[in-house]
């Protein structure tokens, strides 16, 4: 019976690594925020990302896909600068320096800290004060007006740990606004989440989006992704398609995703093949 399954499987629609994004806003050709030449990373040891390359193009809106365990989250968290690459490089638009937006998953977040919810937006102009520089009246008023964006106004002296999980999301959000970051990296920001939070956040992607920010998000919900993000990466540990939305979701590219997740040995070496 799984001989006759994997006969009848359809045939992967194949994509060259790193095609390019359209361009945001019908514009013409410019440099991308992000080139990535044949990159490996490994998580703990094991093996996370192997072999990929390609380009994010400036603007662009972008979902990472794939299996558990498929690399997505080591490639935000290398792309981020908080995993080394083991092999190969990113090359990151120098006007993109500090200008660079990491939200991780909200089980990575220690909110037992007593940290009214304004202060935790605050910290968000940090990159730019640095920890000790001081808040004067307008970037706090920037922080209340980010609240305000993500439905939060009215929350500000209350604490993060008192907050449900969609709220603390929002106030993730409003946190990567303050930032004001042209590449913004989003590990799974809807997961967990009620429908009414999921769709106003997704304003505020969308938003981004029409600024001209690069956004990258990690998702698993694959008609949220054909829905909103135009392009997509699928990875299985290797780049298997990476390009137009469409064209990636093609039955035969998520089968094979599948297949080569069954596959996975956790004590294999990094690579299996030569770069």
């Amino acid at each position: 019976m799984k001989r006759a399954e994997r006969r009848a499987a359809p045939k992967p629609a194949r994509i060259p690594q790193g095609d390019r994004p359209m361009y945001p806003s019908g514009e013409g050709p410019t440099s991308p925020a992000v080139r990535i030449v044949d990159l490996t990373v490994t998580h703990q040891r094991h093996p996370a990302v192997h072999h990929l390359s390609g380009e994010l193009a400036a603007g662009s809106l972008t979902a990472v896909i794939g299996p558990n365990g498929a690399g997505k989250s080591s490639l935000l968290e290398a792309l981020a600068g908080r995993l080394p690459a083991s092999a190969g490089r990113i090359e990151i638009d120098p006007e993109l320096a500090g200008r660079i937006a990491y939200l991780p998953q909200q089980s990575h977040i220690d909110r037992g800290f007593p940290l009214g919810v304004l202060d935790f937006v605050a910290l968000g102009h940090w990159p730019r004060r640095g920890a000790f520089g001081a808040l004067d009246a307008a970037l706090i008023a920037k922080a209340r007006e980010a609240l305000g964006a993500v439905g939060l106004a009215g929350f500000e002296q209350r604490r993060i740990g008192e907050l449900s999980v969609g709220q603390f999301q929002r106030v993730l959000f409003a946190r990567v606004l303050v930032q004001d970051a042209r590449l913004i990296l989003l590990d799974e920001p809807f997961n967990g989440i009620d429908a009414r939070t999921c769709a106003d956040l997704l304003r505020v992607v969308h938003r981004w989006h029409a600024e001209g920010r690069t956004v990258v998000a990690v998702l698993h919900d694959m008609e949220l992704v054909r829905e909103h993000f135009p392009h997509a990466l699928l990875l299985a540990r290797e780049p298997l398609a990476w390009g137009p939305t469409p064209r990636v979701l093609h039955a035969g590219n998520l089968f094979r995703a599948r297949q080569m997740a069954e596959r996975w040995d956790e004590a294999a070496p990094v690579c299996e093949r030569a770069a």
